[in-house]
């Protein structure tokens, strides 16, 4: 294969038939091409005979079936804070199999908050290395939850949710990542851990009066943006030194994470297209902050 930097295009009767009687959604129209040679793949030529910078033309297979780019720009912007965040929680602090190498001997992880966008990820990502994922929702986005790969979903606003899940769980949970980080769910998240104790992970500092009602339980909570690897130079609790193993990690974990959704494994959060551009994202911000936002990600096109 050859990659190219395409300069011209031409059209052809082939263009518009395809168009109007067998386009498939995600896949990339046009056949005619020219322009310049930018990569030249390993085995496409042994004489020689291209190299980078040659002037080209040919043709390619238009709106072809088994190419399609399945995921727009919107999806895929949804996905960067829930693979860092996820990739601190799940593989760093909770030590879980990575889905490189998923474990033979599956055990229950709950996810607290799964309809976020951290917690549709977190789902899928467990699935993926062989654990059982559960979650709490509320019942609207069960059903999303378990096509996603959750083996089970729980009310998070049920007085006894901490207590059905460690009930389903034959009092065997010992894993939990809190996507929501309030003292409620917190509180509902140590109520299921089994009676052995275990460790729970979240996404924002933990309520202190809660993390001491059980010694048997170590929690914990992530910096995602120390994966860049430079210091977090922010005040109180969330700031940290560099942090260079987590740079590293994070390294081997997107090449990971790009495997899977290039192979559709990982699907992208539910998303809410809002128009407006940069204009509008100031009341975005005001709709996060305020609740209004639930089970689906705002994405502003920018082009």
């Amino acid at each position: 294969m050859l990659l190219c930097k395409v300069s011209a295009i031409a059209l052809n009767p082939a263009d518009w038939n395809m168009f109007d009687f067998s386009a498939i959604e995600g896949s990339v129209g046009g056949n005619d091409f020219a322009g310049e040679v930018v990569q030249v793949g390993d085995g496409t030529d042994t004489t020689g005979r291209f190299k980078i910078g040659d002037r080209i033309f040919g043709m390619i297979f238009g709106l072809n079936p088994s190419d399609t780019n399945w995921m727009s720009y919107e999806e895929a912007s949804s996905f960067g804070m829930a693979i860092g965040a996820c990739r601190a929680a799940l593989y760093q602090v909770l030590r879980l199999p990575m889905p490189d190498q998923p474990t033979l001997k599956p055990l229950y992880v709950l996810i607290s908050g799964g309809a976020t966008a951290t917690g549709t990820v977190a789902i899928q990502l467990l699935k993926e290395s062989g654990l059982l994922p559960i979650a709490t929702c509320s019942p609207e986005n069960s059903q999303m939850l378990k096509d996603l790969g959750a083996i089970a979903t729980f009310d998070y606003r049920s007085p006894t949710c901490g207590m059905e899940i460690r009930n389903f769980t034959n009092n065997e949970l010992t894993r939990v990542f809190d996507c929501v980080t309030e003292a409620e769910t917190m509180r509902m998240c140590y109520e299921a851990i089994g009676t052995r104790g275990g460790s729970y992970v979240a996404l924002d500092p933990v309520a202190t009066h809660v993390q001491y009602t059980r010694r048997d339980v170590v929690a914990d909570w992530v910096m995602g943006y120390s994966l860049f690897g430079n210091p977090v130079n922010l005040q109180g609790p969330c700031g940290r030194p560099a942090m260079a193993g987590d740079r590293q990690f994070a390294k081997i974990w997107f090449t990971i994470a790009e495997d899977l959704i290039r192979e559709e494994r990982l699907k992208p959060h539910p998303i809410e297209i809002r128009p407006g551009g940069l204009t509008s994202i100031a009341d975005g911000i005001e709709h996060l902050r305020k609740g209004q936002v639930m089970a689906r990600k705002l994405v502003y096109p920018l082009v």
